[in-house]
């Protein structure tokens, strides 16, 4: 899969997992639909993609043994790393650790990494 396609996979997939785990009315930005993100966030998704795709490609396929925590964590670490990328001063949000992320990001970054594993096979 091209990367941009692979971008586009992680875009809709966050916004299943926004629109199935997020308690309330989610803001517009999170559900904002492809065509319409930003290009820095684009750039994003798609680094964050091809690490996932190289992490399975190092691991000769072992990272589907992973726990669905261990494979949020890894695209959530992944998003941090991008955040410092794209912001020479990212908000709090945009960088906090695992253990800080709501319930319903940890669920979506989870279903992430669960997608684009899906993807390779």
């Amino acid at each position: 899969m091209a990367q941009q396609d692979g971008a586009r996979l992680f875009r809709e997939t966050w916004i299943a997992g926004v629109r199935e785990y997020f308690p309330g009315e989610p803001k517009a930005g999170y559900v904002t639909p492809w065509d319409d993100t930003p290009e820095w966030e684009r750039q994003a998704a798609g680094a964050v993609y091809e690490q996932v795709v190289q992490f399975f490609a190092l691991s000769d396929g072992q990272a589907a043994r992973l726990s669905r925590e261990q494979k949020g964590r890894f695209v959530a670490t992944c998003w941090t790393a991008q955040m410092y990328r794209h912001f020479e001063d990212p908000k709090p949000g945009y960088v906090a650790d695992w253990s800080d992320l709501p319930d319903w990001q940890q669920e979506t970054d989870s279903d992430i990494f669960e997608a684009i594993e899906k993807s390779l096979t």
